[in-house]
């Protein structure tokens, strides 16, 4: 969790950016109804910096989950991999929507990694997927 303030321009540029969801589960701020969080991809505690560069959107519950990390083991390979940066890497190219969109499967290490370390196969959340694809609300249509 960011310890610095964020000032307001440069968190509406952030989330115009981040097209309001979050970058890691994509959740939409419109379906949840909740502001995200501006987080640091590098976080603070290993010297990432507060500017535009270094910060996306993030649900808390990702964010929560993220914490200090910037690596995780992979479940395939067991080598320590950078976790996904929302700001310079393409999700679909390392994500995909399997269960008809509840759930989330990683492509590539860098995928398997974020979805193992963020949890982003959360029961809740692979619950409320099912909801939010029943109203028609996800998956997004565009990544």
């Amino acid at each position: 969790m960011s310890t610095s303030y964020v000032p307001l321009p440069l968190r509406r540029r952030v989330a115009k950016q981040a097209r309001h969801r979050c970058g890691y589960c994509l959740t939409s701020e419109d379906v949840v109804g909740t502001p995200m969080d501006v987080e640091h991809i590098v976080p603070e505690s290993k010297g990432g910096l507060t500017e535009e560069e270094n910060l996306w959107l993030s649900c808390s519950l990702c964010n929560s989950h993220k914490g200090s990390r910037t690596e995780y083991k992979d479940p395939v390979s067991g080598q320590d991999v950078r976790l996904f940066n929302p700001r310079q890497q393409v999700w679909s190219e390392h994500f995909e929507w399997i269960d008809g969109g509840a759930r989330i499967l990683g492509l590539t290490a860098i995928g398997r990694v974020t979805v193992e370390a963020l949890q982003l196969n959360r029961e809740p959340l692979v619950f409320s997927r099912r909801k939010w694809i029943t109203a028609g609300w996800h998956p997004p249509s565009s990544l």
